[in-house]
């Protein structure tokens, strides 16, 4: 049966198996605070900063700027620097920082939480205010921060598709060189309070979920999985600028990084094997997002994606809800890989298992033994 949502969008063949049924999440806050326009950068630490930049080339990464302590990435869209990372004895992220409309709505949001507005250092300028959610995950509400002028953009290539016959005379030559990075554009998370920090980034951030995932056989429970995005009304945005996932640990998972096309994706993906880099999974189209996607381990063991061709959602489009399965996690591609779903990674593993018995014995959380075992059939499903 065709289920349509309230705009009259059938979600069927559209973006996700299904709409909401009756009493379920409506994937927005009746009265937010304020409504942040995306993610401004994502910051992390490491020991050795020249082993991090010279990835980050590779990768498709541009430095803005370098201090002794500190590492600024950039994309080539006239954006702020993208990626922080700050020299630290051990690895860790350090949590996202999203754009407001304005200082004003930065202002409000530190007035109600009780947070102190700071104004950020050079070069990045501009207001913000720290804070933490419901996981513990540090992070920051800024405003009126500098950009970078616009870098030079790879070529975009004239395809033939069928009938639609653009590019005669003329032939395809991709360069096998880095996947030029254009912006972030999402960053994915594990929460052990999966719907509380859920629900406060939909009261407190204004953002709107475009799809919901809940474990086969559990769908009363609840969903375990949203891909969240930013509320600009009438003007579209991405499918998700923020994904959050239910688990035993509070985690980074991966971040994604948009690049011109699927030739971008696939010769900076030869360009990185090239180079010793470890391919985790791709190449790709997922479904939820439809992004066609790449993903590698840096070498800190961080899980990043390049992506390109993303579905763009304005507000008028409701949830969609679908069974978290590996199968149905792309449309087409190799199977999602052990290393993809944290069972590769010795160090990963060991410390997924730590967490799981410390919130099993923990009544302070919502992973509990019905959601292990649902957890546990997603890698064979």
């Amino acid at each position: 049966m065709s289920v349509r949502n309230a705009h009259g969008a059938d979600h069927n063949d559209l973006h996700s198996e299904e709409g909401a049924q009756r009493g379920e999440h409506p994937g927005r806050s009746r009265n937010p605070l304020i409504k942040v326009r995306g993610l401004a950068w994502l910051e992390f630490a490491k020991p050795d900063l020249d082993r991090a930049e010279t990835f980050a080339h590779a990768f498709g990464f541009s430095t803005a700027y370098r201090t002794r302590d500190t590492l600024y990435l950039r994309g080539a869209a006239p954006d702020p620097p993208c990626v922080i990372v700050r020299r630290g004895p051990r690895t860790k992220f350090l949590g996202p920082a999203f754009t407001a409309a304005d200082g004003s709505d930065v202002l409000r949001l530190g007035d109600a939480l009780g947070r102190p507005l700071e104004r950020l250092d050079t070069p990045l300028d501009g207001l913000g205010v720290r804070m933490k959610d419901p996981s513990g995950m540090p992070l920051r509400v800024v405003a009126d921060v500098t950009p970078l002028a616009a870098e030079a953009s790879a070529e975009v290539h004239d395809f033939n598709f069928g009938r639609a016959r653009n590019r005669v005379n003329a032939t395809q030559r991709p360069p096998r060189a880095p996947a030029q990075v254009l912006r972030l554009g999402h960053v994915v998370v594990m929460s052990n309070r999966y719907q509380r920090a859920l629900q406060w980034y939909l009261d407190n951030l204004g953002m709107i979920v475009s799809d919901f995932l809940y474990y086969p056989g559990q769908r009363h429970r609840g969903p375990v999985m949203s891909f969240i995005r930013c509320d600009r009304g009438g003007e579209a945005a991405d499918h998700h600028t923020l994904a959050m996932t239910l688990g035993p640990s509070n985690r980074y998972v991966h971040s994604a990084y948009e690049v011109t096309d699927f030739d971008a994706v696939e010769a900076g993906g030869e360009y990185l094997l090239d180079r010793g880099y470890g391919r985790s999974w791709g190449v790709g189209r997922h479904i939820q997002g439809s992004q066609i996607f790449d993903y590698w381990r840096d070498p800190d063991g961080f899980l990043v994606e390049h992506y390109a061709d993303g579905d763009l959602f304005d507000s008028s489009m409701d949830p969609g809800w679908a069974a978290m399965t590996a199968s149905g996690l792309s449309q087409w591609g190799p199977r999602a890989t052990a290393d993809f779903l944290g069972l590769g990674v010795q160090r990963d593993t060991l410390q997924m298992l730590r967490d799981t018995i410390i919130s099993l014995s923990s009544s302070d959380n919502e992973f509990d033994l019905r959601r292990l075992r649902g957890l546990l059939k997603v890698p064979r499903s």
